[in-house]
């Protein structure tokens, strides 16, 4: 039934296209159906054509693969079915499809036939897709769930209903990537996704997959990049699943110390087995190629790395070698960026690793594991931790500010204020910051702004651009009402801002991931809790001034170093009045006087607003006299913003 070619490279974990010879596939008559259960006793497809009844559609084994195969003429798309499996003790269950393509909604659990019709007419942003996913080019996420983001009369919106205001949104903000929690079938909504059932079909809580394709080729044609989060690391032990799948362990590890995480309580993929790994890569590619994703942002890559993660003593088994590293995980973790990097050159393949793992994105044949960009966990703890000090108290706690540098350009990273981060009774990005109403808004405005200047690319969730005072809950919506009030607006216009000083300025992005990206002017400056430092670019002679105070005091004809005289624009301070702010500024910029300070030959007198950032655009003195062209107006600050789909221009589908 599979080819020689098939059945050898799904046994040794290389397949990388399994779900078009596994699951159900309709053809001119009929639908045929395979399954691979190869310790089962007895398999039947049950569904809709069949009455559901197990004696009307017993399957044929193939000994030599263990894959079970029936035709079923008359079977159409759009019909329900699953596979009752018994297993080699007698155990009995009917399962989903692991490959289907469509589950039906919620409560049900069963698969359904499915024949796409969606013809992509994203051809311009897949053609220059690789030059945007360069190191060396802007990356601004804007992370979110799709079932909470906006609701109408109570539901959640369809891929289809979400995708005008969600490109006009992202758009207007600025952002260049909108990442999707997992839209992955799951059965339990409160998992955010996490919990995948189905990893080959988009959650129908949303819609069918033409119309989460119709998402994606939106935001494609409206600019947007689209990544989605991709759970290898667990799955759920629902019956219904995975798990225990012919009556045996078959994608599940049989001993708990390696197929049981106590965390989640869910079921850990068996990465030593050739088929298992044949599946989580063909799931992986499956995306990129059927939905046009633009990457994968691998979840919890940490917990598959380490054998001991999150196990005491005795509670784990140790590799071949004795150690700790998942060995076999490792390899499923580099065949996944080395089997993307050729089928897929121009996609990213993002992991979310929490710990000090060597080399994560350094390429798989040089002994990395081959990722794009790794999540810089260690950036956003230590600055959140830094800003919910009053701050009196942080000078004490300064090295937070500066200890990146001491690893920044060890990896490629992106620089994340996630969900993770706003869940659990953490509150939101605002109730995390001190003071009073004026000062925890400022604060939020220098923690945008801390996350804009550093040199890395950026992830933001939902709701932070709102200045959300609670924390994210997935059965509600964003309260887009919040930008009703001017502080609240304000917040958004900063978000846009922020992204169009990151976006447009070459400095700010170009060497994010490397040498001379980010130099220090004064990252000493303990007693008043004051960090400065230029970010330069490869290909323009602009450079940006970017300084940071951390505390209520405005500091006034403050002096900082700077490489070139001149005039020195200010190109954006947090502390406007349009953002919020008490709109202390440098009235358009400052110019540089031959005083030596801080190491460099010029320097300068400003005004650090409290609890503000400001950034200066300068340039070298060989530039003098070139003519700049001048960045287009932003959006955000042409007028008031009234949120996603709320104005006439970008109504919801079926509205006048």
């Amino acid at each position: 039934m599979l080819s020689a070619l098939d059945h050898h490279l799904f046994c040794e974990g290389k397949h990388r296209r399994l779900a078009e010879v596994l699951g159900a596939h309709p053809h001119g008559d009929g639908v045929r159906f395979r399954v691979w259960a190869p310790n089962a006793r007895r398999v039947s497809v049950i569904g809709d054509f069949s009455g559901w009844s197990p004696d009307a559609g017993p399957m044929v084994r193939d000994a030599a693969t263990g894959v079970w195969q029936l035709d079923v003429p008359g079977a159409r798309p759009g019909e329900r079915y699953k596979f009752h499996i018994e297993g080699p003790t007698g155990h009995r269950a009917d399962k989903a499809d692991p490959f289907a393509r469509w589950s039906e909604p919620h409560p049900g659990r069963a698969s359904v036939v499915w024949q796409g019709s969606h013809v992509f007419a994203d051809h311009e942003w897949m053609r220059g897709r690789a030059r945007r996913h360069q190191p060396d080019a802007p990356l601004s996420i804007y992370e979110l769930h799709i079932g909470s983001w906006r609701r109408r009369e109570g539901r959640h919106l369809t891929y289809r209903e979400l995708a005008a205001p969600l490109a006009e949104h992202a758009t207007r903000l600025g952002f260049t990537h909108v990442e999707l929690l997992p839209v992955m079938e799951h059965p339990f909504y409160g998992s955010w996704g996490y919990q995948v059932t189905g990893y080959f079909a988009p959650t129908s809580r949303y819609g069918s997959p033409d119309d989460l394709a119709y998402l994606v080729d939106t935001l494609h044609q409206a600019g947007l990049g689209v990544i989605f989060d991709w759970v290898p690391s667990h799955f759920p032990s629902d019956e219904h699943g995975l798990g225990y799948f012919d009556g045996t362990h078959l994608f599940e590890h049989g001993d708990p110390r390696e197929g049981y995480h106590p965390d989640w309580k869910s079921l850990i993929f068996h990465y030593a087995r050739g088929e298992v790994r044949s599946f989580l890569l063909s799931s992986a590619l499956h995306w990129l190629r059927e939905f046009h994703a633009d990457g994968l942002r691998v979840d919890a890559v940490a917990s598959m790395l380490y054998r001991d993660y999150s196990r005491k003593e005795g509670e784990w088994v140790p590799n071949r070698h004795g150690g700790r590293e998942h060995l076999e995980a490792i390899q499923l973790l580099r065949d996944l960026n080395e089997a993307a990097a050729e089928a897929h050159p121009d996609a990213l393949i993002i992991a979310e690793e929490s710990t000090s793992w060597p080399q994560v994105t350094r390429g798989a044949h040089l002994g990395g594991l081959g990722f794009a960009y790794k999540w810089d966990m260690g950036w956003m703890h230590d600055t959140l931790d830094y800003l919910s000090n009053d701050p009196v108290h942080r000078a004490f706690h300064h090295r937070k500010t500066t200890f990146r540098q001491l690893y920044a350009l060890s990896e490629r990273f992106v620089l994340p204020l996630s969900h993770d981060e706003v869940v659990h009774g953490k509150g939101s990005l605002l109730g995390k910051m001190p003071g009073d109403d004026w000062q925890r808004r400022a604060n939020l405005r220098l923690l945008l702004a801390a996350q804009t200047a550093q040199n890395g690319k950026k992830l933001l969730f939902m709701g932070a651009e709102l200045g959300a005072p609670r924390e994210w809950d997935h059965d509600g919506e964003l309260d887009w009402s919040l930008l009703d009030d001017p502080r609240h607006a304000g917040l958004a216009r900063l978000v846009g801002d922020l992204n169009k000083l990151y976006s447009t300025h070459a400095a700010m992005h170009e060497r994010d991931c490397e040498e001379g990206g980010l130099d220090w002017i004064d990252c000493n400056d303990v007693a008043h809790s004051v960090v400065s430092f230029i970010r330069r670019g490869a290909t323009t002679r602009e450079v940006v001034l970017c300084a940071f105070n951390f505390t209520p005091v405005p500091r006034h004809a403050y002096g900082l170093g700077v490489p070139y005289g001149g005039r020195w624009r200010e190109a954006l301070s947090t502390d406007a009045v349009e953002y919020g702010g008490s709109g202390q500024g440098n009235l358009g910029g400052v110019d540089a006087r031959p005083a030596a300070l801080h190491g460099n030959r010029f320097s300068v007198e400003v005004t650090l607003p409290p609890l503000a950032a400001v950034f200066f655009v300068g340039e070298e003195p060989e530039a003098a006299g070139v003519e700049s062209v001048a960045p287009p107006p932003s959006p955000i600050a042409s007028g008031p913003y009234a949120g996603p789909g709320d104005g006439p221009s970008v109504p919801l589908p079926g509205e006048e």
